[in-house]
């Protein structure tokens, strides 16, 4: 076996255990979703307590808290510092895939799907950090998984050169800020749907049902609106920087800026729908539901290009890499 392959093998390592070490976390935050509301009902005792009111030797307070710390704060703590441990995890199989092929690691699918899902975790460790927004990490966590697992099984490819096309200046400035744009996206998509959610279930109002208890322990609608709002600010601009520095790639490559490939013109249109959710999200009367749905509009678009394109639709972009 060469270094390249030994590398390639080291790489591959560390994505599984990427994966295998955010199926832990994403457990240990589903506890701490599933005792949240036990939590609220200790905190009301500890009030209870400092007024001087009685409370049940053996009420939930007791039970949920050590040494200062609710059982769902100490989950919690937990399962975020191995998503630390993911990114960590991600970045190395991505270094190490680099090292191995002797190229930037973005060549086919599988690279850029791990590429998007790293720029998602790293992202949702600097957006998500404030206590408010903790406890979507479960959500964010599910698609990112979900992808992880597309890429190890269905999307892998070997490690190997590139085809020639690909051998250029541009893949590493392009495709990154593609991929980059594609994971912060995937914190908004999520964000958008969870203010759906909450719209649909406001809080403190009788509502029974699996979606309705979801959206109890959800952050008010007002905070994750302003979430999906920031986090496609930033997207935003990126995105449409990478589909201009694919064109100017595009007219070097193949003597035209745009020629309506199918991956340039659903990328357009990903560009515009995420144009219109920023002008909606502006508009009086558009800036709730409507402005939400145009943002969920986007995301599935992205996918849509991502899967769709790549995958079903033959073009001058057709490097899957998939056999």
């Amino acid at each position: 076996m060469t270094l390249n392959d030994t590398l390639a093998q080291y790489s591959d390592w560390a994505f599984e255990s990427a994966f295998a070490v955010l199926v832990l976390a994403l457990i240990l935050l589903v506890a701490e979703y599933a005792t949240h509301r036990a939590d609220a009902v200790a905190e009301r005792e500890r009030v209870l307590v400092a007024s001087g009111s009685s409370v049940p030797a053996d009420g939930p307070g007791r039970v949920t808290e050590t040494n200062g710390r609710t059982l769902s704060q100490r989950l919690g703590n937990m399962g975020r510092a191995l998503v630390v441990v993911v990114a960590a995890l991600q970045i190395a199989s991505i270094v190490l895939r680099g090292f191995a092929t002797e190229r930037f690691p973005l060549g086919n699918m599988y690279e850029f799907v791990a590429m998007a899902c790293a720029a998602a975790i790293v992202f949702g460790l600097v957006m998500l950090r404030k206590p408010s927004y903790r406890i979507m990490w479960v959500y964010v966590l599910v698609p990112v998984l979900i992808l992880m697992f597309l890429a190890a099984t269905v999307l892998y490819a070997d490690a190997a050169p590139v085809v020639p096309a690909l051998r250029s200046f541009w893949l590493p400035i392009h495709v990154t800020i593609i991929s980059v744009g594609s994971g912060i996206f995937l914190v908004s998509g999520v964000a958008s749907l969870l203010f759906l959610l909450r719209i649909r279930y406001p809080k403190g109002e009788a509502s029974s049902g699996f979606f309705a208890a979801m959206a109890q322990r959800l952050p008010d609608a007002q905070i994750l609106d302003r979430l999906a709002y920031r986090t496609t600010i930033i997207g935003f601009p990126l995105f449409g920087a990478g589909i201009i520095l694919g064109a100017i790639w595009a007219e070097a490559a193949w003597g035209r800026f745009w020629g309506w490939d199918p991956k340039e013109t659903v990328s357009f249109i990903t560009w515009v729908i995420y144009a219109a959710y920023l002008h909606a999200r502006a508009t009086s009367g558009w800036r709730n539901t409507r402005a939400a749905w145009i943002n969920v509009a986007g995301f599935v678009a992205m996918l849509f290009n991502l899967f769709i394109i790549n995958m079903v639709v033959s073009g001058l972009h057709s490097y899957a890499g998939l056999n």
